[in-house]
C-alpha cells in the first residue's frame, strides 16, 4: 500500500532488546486529504531502514507501507509499518510503484515470422508419428 501527506512530526528513535536481539524503531505522522477534512496517521520504520534525517517535517512525503496487527490480552494492536519513504520532490512527474523498465538494447526485435519448415518441406509431413 502507498499514501502521500504531508509529514508533521518524527518522533524520537526507540531502541530495545528482545529474544532476537536488540532491535530499534523510529515512529512518524503524516497529514493526509481523505475527503473534505484532513486526517492523521503514525507509521513505524524498524531495523536498518531507521534514517529518516533525509526528511524535513513540513514536506510532502510518500510512503510504502503494509498494515500489521497483532493480538495480546484479547486487545489488538495495529501499526503501519513503512518500508519505503520517498521525499514527494524526489519524484518525476506522476508516481508509480512499479520501477520503470529501460529502454530494449540489442539485436532489433524481427517482423517476419521466421519459416520453421522450410520451402520444400510437406505441410503434412511435420509430425514424426
Amino acid at each position: 500500500m502507498d499514501i502521500s501527506g504531508k509529514l508533521i512530526k518524527i518522533l524520537e528513535p526507540i531502541t530495545g532488546t528482545g529474544a532476537n536481539g536488540t532491535w530499534k524503531k523510529q515512529s512518524f505522522v503524516i497529514e493526509y486529504s481523505n475527503g473534505q477534512f484532513p486526517k492523521k496517521a503514525c507509521f513505524q520504520v524498524w531495523g536498518d531502514k531507521v534514517n529518516l534525517s533525509s526528511l524535513v517535517e513540513g514536506e510532502e512525503i510518500h510512503v510504502f507501507f503494509e498494515p500489521e496487527s497483532r493480538e495480546y490480552n484479547n486487545n489488538w494492536y495495529t501499526d503501519l509499518r513503512a518500508w519505503k519513504v520517498e521525499s514527494a520532490q524526489n519524484q518525476a512527474g506522476g508516481f508509480s510503484s512499479m520501477p520503470t523498465p529501460p529502454p530494449p538494447t540489442g539485436a532489433p526485435i524481427p517482423t517476419e515470422m521466421p519459416d520453421f519448415m522450410g520451402a520444400d518441406s510437406k505441410a503434412d509431413d511435420d509430425l514424426p508419428f
